[in-house]
């Protein structure tokens, strides 16, 4: 009776708990599976990856072809690259982020450097340890690090960014009413235009001068140079000695050569340009215009007429050259009223300029010692000050800052974007179009880079080359491409999960980081090792082994990353 008894209670509870186990499981499958909804499965998010990342091939390829076929050389290229970066990035940076910025948005940015410096360290400690593991001397190890800290955030990056706010689905921010794919889209070019400015001030500082510096800066190099008659100096007349890596991409021909200055230097193809736009170097100009001045100041009458004369006391390589007509002084005065009240206001000006001169000279000069060192020092603070804003600034962060200031004057915002304002249909419209043209064109100079940097260079070889490319090349790859992934992944879902930022929340910001981690190596640092002569066919093997072979693979693991932290940090 007592086994009967208890078998009949068994019986039923073992029962219960089957049924609780089976509703447990039932639930948390679907808890599961309500959790990946918010975006495709494998299957789909494979296609989806896979048309986003054969949208940026197939508009570089026309490019690539052309460069092969010989019809679009590196000095078409540095032009339109130029172009670029002057004019349609700008109209492209205005037009996505005035219309999408707001002044309480702008707070939530500060986190982007805080994440730049944790990449770059997180970065470096890898590419230093690689380095170790492969015994690299000092100059490969500092070729490595440059591979691994300089990630694109400018061609590739933004396309991809574009291309999957137009085709996935869950990136809208429940944060922004009526959020859609055009504002996703903004947005990430925002947050990559932020990561990329920081990466140009460290990449042609840092890497431009210490991490890819030419060969004849390394104590161990200098020795075997000077035993070759290679090393000089001199480092401006090596620079300016060293034959193009590229014929015919400064239009230069061997004569133009024995008359270029020593102070000219070469800018390379897609090079963002670091000084201030109102600053012209003398290798900004064409040949055409540079050689016949130099000529002319040698000999003025050589040409005959009324043709400029270059001052050369005045010439510096980041100023206009000085320049006065040859029959300046036989040109007889202007006659006439209005001639004469001319000349009449522009002495009285120069006269007032001169007696508030000599004011501030009598004001400065009866000041005790301390105060005008104290002046002096304030003078040279602002100078170089100012000397560093116009060198920084270039034209893709003007167009930042205008866009933050319209942003910020909601009356200056509904000007330029309420529709049907004649501001909007006109001035707006016409900034559209331009900017329209940026991404195609950064994707149609890329191809060309690639087909540039993938030819074989057969009459230029480094023995040291020869022997660790190879390594050079596996290393390089690991320390851009793996290893900082592996590391930031989850430093940035931890971020994302417990940081009360709103920012971390925005599913865009979350995949740009991410692509971040494990974009392929900066094509600007292809344009560096050719100016320094530095591992220039590694570098164009690591630049085809990245963009076209490992691309889509990278791309593909970094986006599911992204998403399944995006869906984590929304859990409660």
């Amino acid at each position: 009776m007592a086994s009967y008894i208890g078998a009949s209670v068994t019986a039923p509870t073992s029962f219960r708990l089957s049924q609780l186990a089976d509703a447990a499981y039932d639930t948390q499958f679907r808890v599961f599976q309500n959790a990946h909804e918010s975006h495709p499965d494998l299957a789909h998010l494979v296609l989806l990856v896979f048309e986003a990342v054969l949208e940026v091939v197939c508009v570089s390829l026309p490019g690539y072809i052309v460069a092969r076929l010989g019809h679009f050389d590196a000095d078409k290229q540095k032009f339109l690259a130029n172009l670029n970066v002057m004019l349609f990035t700008p109209c492209l940076i205005f037009t996505k982020l005035a219309s999408q910025l707001s002044a309480d948005k702008l707070s939530d940015l500060a986190i982007i450097p805080a994440i730049f410096i944790v990449q770059t360290m997180v970065s470096w400690v890898v590419a230093t340890l690689v380095s170790k593991a492969f015994r690299f001397n000092k100059r490969a190890s500092n070729f490595v690090t440059a591979m691994g800290v300089f990630g694109n955030s400018n061609s590739l990056p933004i396309s991809l960014v574009i291309s999957l706010s137009q085709t996935l689905k869950g990136l809208h921010w429940d944060r922004i009413p009526g959020d859609n794919d055009d504002e996703v889209a903004a947005r990430g070019i925002l947050y990559l235009l932020i990561f990329q400015q920081l990466g140009q001030l460290v990449r042609w500082s840092w890497g431009y001068h210490v991490l890819l510096a030419p060969k004849d800066k390394y104590p161990e190099y200098q020795q075997h140079l000077i035993e070759e008659g290679q090393y000089r100096d001199d480092p401006q007349h090596d620079e300016a000695e060293r034959s193009p890596l590229i014929e015919g991409l400064d239009g230069d021909t061997e004569d133009d050569y024995e008359d270029r200055s020593d102070s000219e230097a070469y800018i390379p193809a897609g090079r963002t340009p670091i000084g201030g736009t109102s600053r012209v170097s003398l290798a900004d100009a064409g040949d055409d215009d540079i050689l016949p001045k130099k000529r002319l100041a040698k000999n003025p009458t050589a040409l005959g007429g009324n043709h400029p004369v270059l001052n050369g006391a005045d010439s510096h390589i980041l100023s206009f050259p000085s320049i006065r007509p040859v029959d300046e002084v036989d040109t007889p005065p202007e006659t006439g009223v209005i001639a004469r009240s001319r000349r009449s206001i522009s002495n009285k000006a120069v006269a007032v300029k001169t007696r508030i001169a000599e004011a501030f000279t009598r004001f400065y000069q009866g000041l005790p010692k301390p105060a005008q060192s104290l002046l002096c020092g304030i003078k040279k603070v602002g100078s170089k000050a100012n000397n560093f804003i116009w060198e920084f600034m270039n034209p893709p962060l003007w167009a930042m800052l205008l866009a933050v200031l319209v942003a910020s004057v909601p009356a200056l915002q509904s000007l330029f974007f309420e529709e049907g304002s004649f501001v909007k249909n006109s001035v707006t419209s016409a900034i559209k179009s331009n900017g329209g043209v940026a991404v195609p064109l950064i994707l149609v100079v890329l191809g060309a880079n690639l087909a540039r940097n993938t030819m074989a260079k057969d009459d230029e070889h480094d023995p040291e080359e020869e022997v660790i490319g190879t390594k050079l090349l596996i290393a390089s790859l690991i320390s851009r491409m793996v290893l900082p992934t592996c590391i930031m992944a989850p430093i940035l879902a931890l971020m994302a999960k417990y940081l009360p930022i709103s920012i971390l929340d925005d599913p865009i910001f979350v995949i740009v980081c991410f692509l971040l981690t494990g974009a392929p190596s900066a094509l600007q640092l292809a344009q560096i090792c050719q100016l320094n002569a530095v591992y220039e066919k590694t570098m164009g093997r690591i630049l085809f082994q990245s963009y076209v072979i490992w691309i889509l693979p990278s791309t593909l693991v970094l986006v599911m990353m992204a998403l399944e932290v995006v869906e984590w940090a929304t859990q409660a």
